[in-house]
């Protein structure tokens, strides 16, 4: 497993991409299923009991709790109602148990990044369907891994999908959208101002500020839970070959995420700070409710027998110290989110999948 200690950085090339979208970016993707998840006993992931699967096909991924713990929304491939496969992702809301699911997105276009605003009676989600009804042509990744960065729009709406406001209006992309506890901000990451940058804004889209100025992508970023503090992923290209590669890609709409780090920031985006610095794919990070410790999903050293990178999910304090792996099941493990009292998390996996490509939404009890 990863430790703080730098290590040598990692090139991976994947195959069977799967579109995870906010947490890897709304057109990212994970390794294909490996033949057969490695079987690990209980005992090995100790923090979580009682685990549940809560879908069953298709693509599957960031299923984020309502702020009073009672629901999940997430994205999905699988039309609950019709049973059917989708070409892209859409956003449905779900009770813990997995039942009463339906969609809250438009059904057209790609969406991503689903969000609850406090109270329970809106959610954010991220569309291209502005752009184009049709789903986003996937881009030409050659022999390296890389997402696109299509014309996403974010938009509000009511849980019963009525009442739809767009809250961005600028070229490109514009996604990967959360919302503050005390319900009033928003964070997201865009390329308004020519490169991939996290900023801020009011819940009903004014006041835009930018947060970060490094070259680089910086993304995936969400509140701590007194909303003081935000955390996120990054890479920074550290030399002129790199920033012209990086560079290159950006004026095709493309990145490379093979190398992410994670860091901390006050929600104004003073005090930026870097939590892990081991040279691997890092993301996916979300505070423990006590607000000093941070969940994430990493590639760290491991690869299953063809050589491709495995994502467990780990913890670790906020000064990058005390790091401890909590899953050990599958070869995908990502999108972490503890439910505000901190008592569950949920989670997406390819463990115990069928088909190769399947990622589910898991919920587990933690265990202290």
């Amino acid at each position: 497993m990863p430790t703080q200690a730098t290590r040598k950085t990692k090139t991976f090339t994947w195959t069977g991409v799967v579109a995870l979208a906010c947490h890897l970016l709304a057109s990212a993707g994970t390794p294909a299923l490996a033949d057969g998840p490695p079987s690990v006993s209980d005992a090995a992931e100790r923090h979580l009991h009682n685990v549940r699967q809560l879908t069953v096909g298709g693509k599957n991924a960031e299923a984020y709790f309502s702020f009073d713990g009672s629901r999940l929304i997430f994205q999905s491939t699988k039309d609950p109602v019709s049973r059917t496969l989708q070409a892209c992702y859409q956003i449905y809301v779900m009770d813990l148990d997995g039942e009463n699911r339906y969609r809250v997105s438009t059904g057209y276009g790609g969406t991503t990044c689903g969000y609850f605003f406090p109270g329970g009676r809106r959610v954010l989600f991220s569309s291209t369907h502005m752009a184009d009804l049709r789903c986003p042509p996937k881009p030409d990744r050659g022999s390296r891994y890389r997402w696109a960065l299509d014309d996403y729009e974010i938009f509000s709406v009511r849980i019963d999908a009525r009442e739809m406001q767009r809250l961005t209006f600028s070229p490109g992309y514009d996604a990967e959208a959360t919302i503050a506890s005390n319900g009033k901000t928003i964070v997201f990451t865009s390329v308004r101002d020519g490169d991939i940058d996290l900023y801020s804004m009011n819940i009903d889209g004014t006041g835009v500020k930018r947060l970060t100025r490094d070259v680089g992508y910086d993304g995936g970023a969400f509140y701590s839970p007194d909303s003081k503090r935000i955390v996120y992923r990054a890479h920074h290209p550290k030399t002129p070959e790199a920033l012209q590669a990086y560079q290159a890609l950006l004026r095709k709409n493309l990145v490379e995420p093979g190398n992410l780090e994670i860091f901390v920031m006050n929600a104004d985006g003073s005090g930026q700070r870097q939590v892990t610095k081991n040279g691997a794919s890092n993301f996916a990070p979300f505070f423990h409710p006590d607000g000093r410790r941070i969940i994430f999903s990493s590639s760290g050293a491991a690869t299953n027998e063809k050589g491709r990178p495995v994502f467990h999910l780990y913890l670790v304090n906020d000064d990058g110290t005390g790091l401890e792996q909590i899953t050990h099941e599958g070869h995908f493990n990502s999108f972490p989110m503890f439910s505000p009292d901190g008592k569950r998390l949920v989670w997406v996996s390819d463990r115990r999948a069928k088909e190769r490509g399947e990622f589910n939404v898991f919920l587990g009890d933690w265990v202290p």
